[in-house]
């Protein structure tokens, strides 16, 4: 279904350490109370069980309950629901990403830019192939925290409406999220939307928040730094008559990226 708006709504919410079940319940509240006129629910990245490095803790069936879960409700609420999670295919484990529309479409992405700080490069195999979906008009590029800090991967050579970032981003570097949020809107004249968690985890990392969604010219259409809901209206017409008036995807540079 074409759409002249789309209706978004971040969920900001602390993460239960490596508790599927928990966190599944807690987000199930949650979509409770999203507004029926949402077409797009975005949770933070790993939402099931935090920014975890030991997934073989995490019961082999989990990823696929959890997937499962994100189908029921996206059909029940009759909108679109996208996070990450720790996935588990045979041996490897992945930082996968899904989008799953309320007719049952579901598409992943696997996180490119694996964290080497926390040594995520090591326990979750990398992904290579960029994701953009259409969905009710729109075309949406979705991507994983340490993502926003390499802007060749997220640069808009596909015509992407809303470029996203689920995240578990950490409160000491939160300006540099702040920053990257804003520009990878204003480079890619594009909708971004970033949605991080907050509270503290097993390894005593404290996370603030602030998801956030900018409009193609970096302006702040909704912020918050606490746990809850944060919803935004995003416009087709208003972002192809700025790209009309200010035509500088035009002089973009044109590049292929080596696998």
């Amino acid at each position: 279904m074409m759409a002249e708006e789309l209706q978004i709504t971040l969920i900001q919410a602390p993460l239960a350490w490596e508790q599927p079940e928990a966190n599944r319940t807690t987000f199930s509240q949650s979509l409770a109370l999203v507004p029926d006129t949402t077409d797009l629910v975005i949770l933070p990245e790993m939402f099931t069980t935090g920014f975890t490095m030991t997934p073989g803790n995490i019961a082999a069936g989990e990823g696929a309950k959890t997937l499962r879960w994100m189908q029921e409700a996206a059909a029940r609420y009759k909108a679109a629901l996208c996070g990450s999670i720790a996935f588990r295919e045979g041996s490897r484990f992945f930082n996968r990403l899904f989008f799953v529309t309320p007719e049952g479409e579901t598409r992943y992405y696997d996180k490119r830019h694996t964290f080497t700080l926390a040594g995520e490069d090591k326990v979750y195999t990398a992904g290579r192939e960029k994701l953009v979906v259409e969905y009710r008009g729109f075309r949406i590029c979705p991507l994983i925290c340490y993502d926003l800090r390499f802007p060749v991967w997220s640069r808009n050579t596909e015509g992407y409406d809303l470029l996203l970032f689920v995240a578990n981003w950490p409160a000491p570097r939160v300006q540099a999220w702040d920053t990257l949020l804003k520009a990878r809107a204003i480079e890619n004249m594009a909708y971004c939307a970033g949605v991080n968690r907050v509270g503290t985890d097993a390894n005593e990392h404290a996370y603030s928040g602030h998801s956030a969604v900018y409009d193609c010219l970096g302006n702040t259409m909704v912020y918050s730094e606490e746990a809850g809901q944060l919803h935004a209206t995003l416009c087709k017409s208003h972002l192809q008559k700025t790209r009309e008036s200010l035509k500088f995807l035009d002089d973009r540079d044109t590049f292929t990226l080596a696998p």
